[in-house]
């Protein structure tokens, strides 16, 4: 395996590990986030069905990570799941519309997109001399 194809391996490793550790707590945490960020969730269908789709996304992170060369077109999706979640957190923290803990998070994934578009273009090279 290349540099490139090393890089973008161990991206989107650690970015599904982290995704995991972070999402599968939230699962049992529902009554914790009602007190701790009110009000309370009105809808556990949602809070449990965007947990379940970010733990999803981390499984697909680590399944990318096994082989990014052959699933180097996945990660455009991956990319899209990162970047614009950033900007509408940038959005609606600067109109004072969420708590500034979310910035935090925001940021996190603008990293990781940022990381998953690089990734994205070495393993273009990768490929072109494969």
């Amino acid at each position: 395996m290349n540099t490139s194809a090393r890089f973008a391996k161990w991206v989107f490793l650690i970015a599904g590990v982290y995704g995991l550790i972070v999402s599968v707590p939230l699962l049992f945490l529902e009554e914790k986030m009602g007190i701790d960020y009110p009000p309370p969730t009105n809808h556990p269908e949602q809070y449990y069905g965007f947990t379940l789709v970010v733990i999803a996304w981390a499984v697909l992170f680590i399944c990318i990570s096994r082989d990014p060369l052959k699933y180097r077109l996945m990660m455009i999706p991956a990319i899209l799941e990162k970047i614009p979640y950033a900007v509408t957190v940038f959005i609606l923290s600067s109109q004072g519309r969420i708590a500034e803990m979310n910035v935090t998070f925001g940021i996190i994934d603008l990293v990781w997109g940022i990381l998953f578009t690089i990734a994205y273009f070495k393993t273009k090279e990768s490929t072109m001399t494969a």
